[in-house]
C-alpha cells in the first residue's frame, strides 16, 4: 500500500513539473507542434519523395559516420576495443553504401523498422498519456499513441507492396498527429502562464 501511494505521489510530482514546463515554454511547444504539422502534411502529400529522402539521408549519415568511426579506430588502433570499433565503423559504412546503392531494398528494410518504431512509440505514448492523466488534453497524447499503433498495423498488413510510399505517408501522419497534440496542449497552457 505504501509503494502504491509513493508511486502516486511521484506521478503527481512529475505532472506538476510537466505543467510548469508547458506553462513556461508554451511558445516553444506550440512552434514545435506547428513545425511537425507542416512537415507531416508535406510527407502526406508527397510520400514517395519523403520515403526515398529518408533512405538516402540515412544512407549518407551512416556512410560518413562509418568513415569517421573507421578513421578513429585506425588512428587509435592500440585502444581497447579496437576490433569492435572497426567492426561498427565498417558495418555503418556498408549499410550506408547499400542504402545509397540500392534504395529500394533500403526502403523495404526501413519500412519494417518503421513499423517496429511506430509500435514501440505507440506503447510509449499511451503509457505517457496515462501518466499525464488527469492533466488537460492528456487524451490527445493517448490518441497520438493509438494512431502510432494503428500505423504499425497498416505497415504489417500491406507489406511489401506498399513499402514504396507507406514509409513517407505514415511518418507524415505520425508527425501530423504528434504536432497536433503539442499545439493543443501548448494552447491550453498559454493562458495559464
Amino acid at each position: 500500500m505504501i509503494k502504491i501511494e509513493s508511486g502516486t505521489t511521484e506521478i503527481k510530482q512529475i505532472q506538476l513539473k510537466m505543467q510548469d514546463y508547458f506553462q513556461k515554454h508554451w511558445k516553444l511547444f506550440l512552434t514545435e507542434g506547428i513545425l511537425l504539422i507542416v512537415l507531416g502534411l508535406i510527407a502526406i502529400l508527397v510520400p514517395h519523395f519523403f520515403t526515398v529522402a529518408i533512405v538516402v539521408s540515412l544512407g549518407w549519415i551512416l556512410l560518413f559516420g562509418g568513415i569517421f568511426i573507421i578513421t578513429r579506430a585506425l588512428l587509435f588502433f592500440r585502444m581497447p576495443g579496437f576490433g569492435l570499433w572497426l567492426f561498427i565503423g565498417i558495418l555503418q559504412f556498408v549499410i550506408g553504401f547499400l542504402f545509397l546503392a540500392q534504395p529500394l531494398k533500403g526502403i523495404l528494410t526501413l519500412t519494417m523498422l518503421m513499423a517496429l518504431f511506430f509500435a514501440l512509440e505507440g506503447i510509449a505514448k499511451i503509457s505517457f498519456a496515462f501518466i499525464m492523466r488527469p492533466m488537460a488534453h492528456w487524451g490527445f497524447v493517448l490518441f497520438s499513441g493509438l494512431t502510432a499503433l494503428t500505423l504499425a498495423g497498416v505497415v504489417w498488413m500491406g507489406w511489401p507492396g506498399t513499402a514504396e510510399w507507406v514509409l513517407g505517408l505514415l511518418f507524415g501522419i505520425n508527425m501530423f498527429f504528434g504536432g497536433w497534440s503539442l499545439v493543443n496542449i501548448s494552447l491550453k497552457y498559454k493562458d495559464s502562464h
